[in-house]
């Protein structure tokens, strides 16, 4: 039996998002002449919100990640919290990527 793993990563999910969410506004442009300006806002509202909303977990998800990997830096460089130009220290002398761009450069096995 064959396995298939759809990987995405961070910009083709939000891509997909986006798709969805256009698709579902394309839909009560067909009524809305018959809709009054409230209830075509609280139709389109619902249609779409619920997608950016999700999108907005997974932009929590790397955020946090992105904490993880900024307290790693700062033990690895023997930094403190405030200390300025952890991500120079991310870069420049780990060589290490941020979050997104890991989600981003990530090679598809």
């Amino acid at each position: 039996m064959s396995h298939h793993c759809v990987c995405l990563n961070l910009n083709q999910h939000v891509s997909k998002v986006c798709a969805a969410s256009f698709y579902r506004l394309h839909q009560p442009r067909r009524i809305r002449k018959s809709l009054d300006n409230e209830f075509a806002a609280t139709l389109v509202h619902a249609f779409v919100t619920s997608r950016v909303d999700y999108c907005n977990a997974v932009y929590a998800i790397t955020n946090r990640l992105q904490r993880v990997m900024n307290a790693t830096t700062r033990v690895a460089s023997d930094s403190c919290k405030y200390d300025h130009g952890l991500k120079t220290i991310l870069h420049d002398e780990l060589h290490w990527l941020d979050v997104s761009e890991r989600i981003e450069y990530k090679p598809m096995v």
